[in-house]
């Protein structure tokens, strides 16, 4: 951008101009740093994967999960090279994940990515920026990995090592029956509020029994009557893996608001489950649960981070714990006791004596500096920097000691000058037919591989604390801390206490790693090793440039070579920056061959007026990172007096500074006046600005400074240099290369300003007039012209100036007005003339347009309308009213303009997010009055406002099967509206599912508008249907009552929500003037209760990918909201066992369904307090008019309830998601302008998206 910029402004600097010649550097990205000292690995954050990450970790350091995914063969799963074949079924899921594990355990790396992951679940990087629910993860997870498994040896993984069962017992008081209902889980969901912990939570739900009586009876079946009863709760099988979700999140019903419990709840390490279990006659061993994972959420219930503190079982980690302050004390007094450590001269033993006293654990380096002072009683710096260079590079040096962590910045000491772990970069590639690690190791009985670090580990369990890709140690005690607080526990996991791990598994990073793994680990390490290798040749070589100062000379405040070529006087080293200054000295004396005298190396640096030596190198002993020398350094070779004889000036005070000098000549022409000419002269920077007239042998005067850049000699480009800062320096009046000097005598001053061109102002740098621009389409001498003027001037005068300026005609004068132009060039509206700049809040200097037409009175407002809700297609009117006018008067007018007809219009106020918004009703009322301000936008909308307290609704008839005698004439089919939104449908209940269907199952669900009911707010949704129902479109159709008629809400052309209560009003079901009521036909009368949900089940036909026609289910919630519940309704409608059903939820939307599990979420069971409604929270919403997908698994196996059209629904999706990103790319690069309905500041966000994986079908 800058290349030629002194090459363009000062042609003569030299004759020979010297270039460097050598291109940037062409560095590769920095390669992953390798592991810290723990040698454990964390896992990159996306931008918002925290949540999975810390769920991932815990999954991994769940051995007999991670061995069991291990297990499965390519055999069974695939391989990911045939993952683009149709015709082969690649179980991605598991194959990345087996992969990620291979990664986490033995790549040679901070942290490992989990973009293929990502990938394999079909996520795009808009759901890897969002953070979701981790409990809600864990669930939908398991669930892809089920759906992935199937038809493999691994099928019941889940199962086998988290499902659990609870059974549920209600015991009737008269006739003692036992009624009994079996639940399945895979996590316990728990509650927090009003709790002191997880062993209460617990003993509510398992131990105390819920007791129905008085109001709250019981319907026993044997005694067929209410009776009194009591009900409880016991966990009947336990799973190995214990999964406990904590409900930190509650909803404040009084303030409409969610929020985070943050009281104090606390959990043990080891729970024993033997009182919340049905059977307690086994070994008590078979109840003790260790914790070994907690998940932890910091934030509160809108945002937050997500990290993990995790139990290592098998020890594949170094834990190593940093001292505390008291110990570190103790410690330094204890290191002056230390033998023969001060009468030693060698560093490498003192280190290692001090290091020595710590038991292995790693410190930081400043720390180290500290005991070193303590023991020998002399810093590092005094004693051996000189010899030896910083004590960190000291350490990196000693590598075969010392180890590092992956920072830098804290230290241990190896054992036996070893590595202390077997670091997965020194992985020998795995031979065929070679035995493995762990067959070596149990054929020989030999001790693991970690226990050469067995007399550094620390008594008792290993916890780590990952946070993405940070991984440390922390204690046991620790946990305590996340009891309470904004950061507290929010998922725990625990194994059994019988969960035994193998010998051979300890420190065994390699244990049960597939040979294929292993393999694809050792090949990616040794790539890792040659990028470092690469990436540290590159970043730690300097390419110099050399400057023989023999073939130099000295003029003009500067060097300048002597020769035109370049080669001769110049030429380029490489050499490594941690090489000493020594080193190149002797390299450059080598290269030279012969140098008489002594040789002088300075850093030196290429300026405009030439060469300049700045600072001469001392130190020899140091290297040239510590010097700070960089890439591409110019280096001066000289010996240190004189270059030809001259002695020349260096350092930073004397940098040579190169200024334009403009001079008023003595030649003229009485038509084009006085002429300048304009030189260049070269100053030190710590040069006197008044020794400038001694150099150009001028007499004192005025020196006005180019205070804008601009060669155009007009006074506000300049101003003048006070006589005081005369005696500044250059370098301190803030002069560079290139600025411009006026020279002026002061004798002639106004003349010689005159002679520029200039005007004599009292202040050179304030703006004194206004910009016009000529808007008014005639023709003109000039299209922009500067008017003189002040904030007391009137815009009148300003712009009968500029028409005469512009040479514009005097009929202007009278049909045209000055509009302000803002920075985007877009034209504002015009104000009274009468007003003065200060006056119309105008800023000195700004754009102004002259346009044709008047500019309104003090007593008048200038509008802008539009017809239409859409403005980007729609024509921007103006028009001037005036203040006292009514909004009749107006609309009226603007009618007129428009060209428009009729009387059924009305205006609306455009609000903040640029549509239509609060309507001006009161047509009497004057704009004054309304607070309408000038400039503002009002929209001409048709239809005809509603009196004050009604309501003008529109009615849409909604008819799933058309009515027989349904005809549509032209009129109907122009406001005939179809909208898929999947199969609702409306058939009689209990219809037969084995009659002959029709070849289409799916058809599209027509709505079609039939006319506007005016209605009071106050009317009841019985009247709203009986005003409909006397409408034009409905009288051929003979309903007998409002009861036949079902209302919903129409939200995103598809049913919302149901007005299901006939006696409500209106204003309580907020229906607004902006509200459209579709209307449902009913085969008989309906009334739904308060605690009715009404849904669409279809049954799936077998074989095929497709449904029956859907059925209204009408479900009773008054007493529980499950998925048990629901599946026992179901399977009750269909006359079918509830364990030969699956269900699952449709989202149209998205068209996706999502598989109503039969191991929901438990929740927990207070004395006399209902259940949750679980089915109505994250992640179902269950809500009115949902379709709930059915599979009969006695005669059909397929368990995708997905259709070809949700197929084809996705695709389209995803070619409107590529599409719109391409155009907003398109946009920015255009010039950065947001695609239309981005949202801007003060929008309110988007809604809360569900998260789903996206898995294939193997059957």
């Amino acid at each position: 951008m800058f290349g030629d910029l002194f090459e363009e402004d000062f042609p003569y600097i030299s004759e020979h101009p010297i270039e460097k010649g050598t291109k940037s550097k062409c560095v590769n990205p920095e390669p992953p740093p390798p592991r810290g000292v723990t040698n454990l690995s964390g896992i990159q954050n996306q931008g918002g994967t925290c949540y999975l990450n810390s769920l991932l970790q815990t999954l991994h350091f769940t051995p007999e999960f991670r061995e069991a995914l291990f297990a499965l063969d390519p055999e069974e799963l695939g391989s990911l090279e045939d993952k683009d074949d149709p015709d082969a079924k690649v179980r991605i899921i598991p194959l990345q994940l087996q992969r990620l594990f291979a990664q986490l355990l033995l790549s040679d790396q901070q942290a490992a990515s989990t973009t293929d992951l990502t990938d394999s679940f079909g996520w795009n990087n808009s759901e890897e920026m969002r953070q979701h629910d981790v409990q809600e993860l864990n669930r939908i997870l398991f669930s892809a990995l089920e759906s992935s498994l199937v038809g493999t040896s691994g099928h019941d993984l889940i199962n086998r090592l988290y499902h659990g069962t609870i059974v549920n017992h209600v015991v009737c008081k008269e006739c003692e029956n036992i009624s009994e209902r079996q639940e399945d889980f895979l996590d316990l969901t728990v509650a927090v509020k009003n709790l002191s912990g997880l062993e209460e939570a617990l003993w509510s739900m398992y131990v105390e029994e819920e007791f129905f009586d008085a109001e709250n009876l019981y319907h026993c079946g044997t005694c067929d009557k209410l009776v009194s009863a009591t009900k409880s709760a016991r966990l009947r099988k336990l799973p190995p893996f214990l999964t406990v979700s904590l409900l930190r999140f509650n909803f404040d019903f009084a303030k409409c608001e969610r929020y985070k419990e943050t009281g104090s709840y606390t959990f043990p390490l080891q729970i024993d489950l033997k009182p919340f279990c049905e059977q307690n006659e086994l070994d008590d061993s078979e109840y003790l649960y260790d914790l070994f994972s907690v998940i932890i959420h910091k934030g509160g219930c809108y945002g937050g981070h997500y990290h993990v503190y995790i139990k290592d079982v098998d020890h594949l980690g170094n834990w190593h714990l940093e001292e505390d302050e008291s110990e570190l004390v103790a410690k330094s007094r204890s290191l002056k006791d230390l033998p023969t450590v001060q009468e030693t001269d060698n560093p490498l033993t003192v280190l290692k004596n001090i290091l020595s006293q710590e038991e292995n654990k790693l410190i930081p380096v400043d720390q180290l500096g500290q005991k070193l002072l303590a023991s020998i009683e002399i810093s590092w710096n005094k004693k051996y920097r000189k010899q030896h260079g910083p004590l960190l590079k000291f350490l990196q040096a000693h590598s075969d000691v010392f180890l590092l962590s992956s920072n830098p910045s804290k230290v241990s000491l190896r054992r036996d000058a070893s590595p202390p772990w077997t670091s997965p970069v020194d992985l020998e590639q795995p031979l065929p037919g070679a035995p493995s690690q762990t067959e070596e190791l149990a054929a020989s009985g030999a001790e693991s591989a970690g226990d050469q670090w067995s007399e550094a580990s620390t008594e008792g369990p290993h916890w780590f604390d990952i946070n993405d890709s940070l991984v440390e140690p922390i204690q046991e005690v620790d946990i305590e801390k996340q009891f309470q607080g904004k950061e507290s526990a929010y998922m725990l996991f625990y194994r059994k206490t019988q969960l035994q791990r193998p010998l051979e598994a300890q420190s065994n990073p390699r244990y049960k790693v597939p040979s294929h793994l292993l393999q694809e680990v050792y090949e990616a390490n040794s790539e890792l090793q040659k990028k470092r290798a690469d990436y540290d040749s590159v970043l730690n070589n300097l390419e110099l440039h050399l400057h023989l100062g023999s073939r130099y000379e000295f003029y003009d405040g500067a060097l300048h070579p002597s020769s035109s070529r370049i080669e001769e006087c110049m030429f380029n080293l490489t050499i490594d920056r941690r090489k000493t200054l020594g080193d190149l000295r002797q390299l450059i004396f080598q290269l030279l061959g012969f140098w008489e005298g002594d040789l002088v190396l300075s850093f030196a640096k290429l300026v405009p007026a030439g060469l300049h030596v700045c600072q001469t190198l001392e130190g020899d002993e140091l290297t040239l990172h510590e010097i700070e020398m960089t890439d591409g350094e110019d280096i001066f070779v000289w010996n240190g007096m004189e270059v030809g004889g001259v002695k020349i000036p260096t350092g930073d005070d004397t940098v040579p500074i190169l200024l334009n000098i403009l001079q008023l000549t003595n030649d003229s022409d009485e038509e084009k006046g006085h002429s300048f000419v304009e030189t260049q002269h070269v100053f030190p920077s710590n040069a006197v600005i008044g020794t400038i007239f001694a150099a150009l042998a001028s007499p004192v005067g005025i020196i006005l400074v180019n205070i804008t850049g601009s060669r155009v000699l007009d006074l506000e480009n300049w101003t003048v240099i006070p006589k005081e800062s005369l005696e500044e320096t250059i370098r301190e009046h803030g002069l560079k290369d290139g600025s411009s000097l006026w020279i002026v005598n002061s004798s002639s001053y106004d003349q010689s300003l005159m002679m520029a061109g200039g005007r004599r102002v009292n202040s050179l740098s304030s703006f004194n007039w206004m910009q016009v621009k000529n808007l008014c389409q005639a023709d003109s001498e000039e299209e922009q012209v500067k008017v003189s003027a002040t904030i007391d001037t009137m815009l009148l005068d300003i712009r009968i100036k500029a028409i005469k300026e512009l040479g514009l005609q005097e009929e202007l004068v009278n049909n045209s007005c000055l509009r302000l132009i803002d920075r985007n060039g877009q034209l504002l509206f015009p104000v009274p003339e009468c007003y003065t700049v200060a006056e119309a809040e105008m800023e000195m200097g700004s754009l102004l347009g002259l346009c044709r037409g008047k500019a309104p009175t003090s007593t008048q407002l200038f509008l802008f309308f539009t017809v239409g809700s859409d403005f980007e297609s729609g024509i921007m009117m103006e028009i001037i009213v005036e203040s006292t006018i009514t909004v009749g008067e107006c609309l009226k007018r603007m009618l007129e303009q428009a060209g428009l007809q009729g009387d059924s219009w009305h205006l609306r106020k455009m609000d903040w997010c640029f549509e239509a918004g609060d309507p001006l009703s009161e047509e009497n009322a004057s704009l004054s009055e309304l607070l309408i301000s000038n400039g503002e936008t009002l929209i001409l909308l048709e239809g005809k406002l509603p009196p004050k307290g009604f309501l003008k609704v529109p009615i849409w008839w909604y008819h799933p099967s058309l009515p027989s005698g349904w005809q549509e004439n032209p009129q109907d089919q122009m406001n005939h509206v179809t909208h898929q939104v999947g199969a609702l449908r409306t058939s009689p209940e209990g219809g037969d599912l084995h009659r002959e269907i029709p070849e289409v199952i799916q058809n599209e669900i027509p709505f079609t508008f039939v006319g506007d009911v005016e209605i009071s707010e106050e009317a009841s949704v019985a009247d709203l249907k009986r005003q409909a129902m006397i409408l034009p479109s409905f009288l051929e159709f003979s309903l007998p009552s409002a009861d036949f008629l079902r209302a919903w809400t129409m939200e995103s052309k598809r049913p919302g929500r149901l007005l299901r209560n006939n006696q409500q009003q209106l204003k309580d079901y907020k229906v607004g003037g902006r509200t459209q009521i579709c209307l449902e036909p009913l085969q008989k009368g309906e009334n739904l209760g308060p605690k009715d949900m009404l849904l669409r089940i279809q049954m799936g036909i077998p074989g095929e990918r497709a449904y029956y026609p859907t059925v209204d289910f009408v479900w009773d919630i008054v007493n529980e909201c499950t998925a048990s519940s629901l599946r026992q309704g179901v399977a009750a409608h269909y006359g079918l066992p509830v364990d030969s059903i699956e269900i699952a939820k449709y989202f149209p939307e998205k068209f996706e369904w999502i598989l109503i599990s039969s191991w929901d979420l438990q929740v927990s069971k207070r004395k006399k307090k209902k259940k949750q409604e679980n089915l109505q929270i994250a992640p179902y919403y269950l809500k009115d008019g949902d379709i709930i997908g059915v599979k009969n698994l006695l005669v059909d196996d397929n368990k995708d309830f997905s259709t070809l059209r949700d197929d084809i629904g996705k695709e389209s999706q995803t070619k409107l998601f590529v599409g719109k990103r391409r155009r907003r790319q398109a946009a920015q690069l255009q010039g950065g302008e947001s695609e239309p309905g981005a949202r801007g500041p003060g929008q309110p966000c988007r809604a809360e998206a569900g998260l789903s994986i996206n898995v294939g079908i193997f059957r």
